[in-house]
């Protein structure tokens, strides 16, 4: 199930790099590294290996979106039953805040609507609320809480916001 995401991405240019392209490929075993080191930069609670090898394992849905041989950032998702859930989306801290968080989002809803998936659904930290905000205007609705989701330091927890996006058709 680890298809690409629509057709790839035509050609977008990156901003600041010149004629440089980005463009959607399979995340492989070979890629875990590169991975892993965005991933930890990222989160003060990264995914381990052994998760990222597990969503693979899986057949999960998971895609680098790549600038000549640079990692922008990636997504993985989980296909169900007419639905889709989003497991994890990041985008390289040097990169984010230009458009590609959002970019590999629409890509996602493509590829669920590609599935006839009825609703897109996530997991949030309470205190993401960037990345709340992202999800809002694309359209996402804040629908529940879990509480005590995400592990913090010190064996502390915190809250997820769940929220979902219906997938409409014309």
């Amino acid at each position: 199930m680890n298809a690409v995401l629509p057709a790839t991405l035509p050609a977008i240019p990156v901003p600041g790099s010149g004629a440089v392209e980005a463009r959607f490929e399979p995340m492989t075993a070979e890629r875990l590294d590169a991975v892993l080191a965005v991933e930890q930069r990222a989160y003060s609670h990264p995914w381990t290996r052994g998760n990222l090898r597990d969503s693979l394992a899986a057949g999960h849905m998971a895609q680098c979106l790549l600038a000549g041989d640079e990692l922008l950032g990636y997504l993985i998702a989980m296909p169900g039953y007419r639905e889709v859930h989003l497991l994890n989306i990041t985008v390289a801290p040097p990169h984010q805040r230009q458009g590609w968080g959002r970019l590999m989002l629409d890509a996602l809803v493509l590829w669920s609507r590609g599935l006839r998936a009825d609703t897109l659904w996530l997991e949030v930290r309470a205190s993401n609320v960037r990345a709340q905000q992202v999800y809002l205007r694309r359209g996402f609705s804040r629908v529940g809480l879990r509480k005590g989701y995400y592990p913090l330091r010190h064996g502390e927890r915190e809250d997820a916001v769940v929220m979902s996006l219906p997938l409409e058709y014309a």
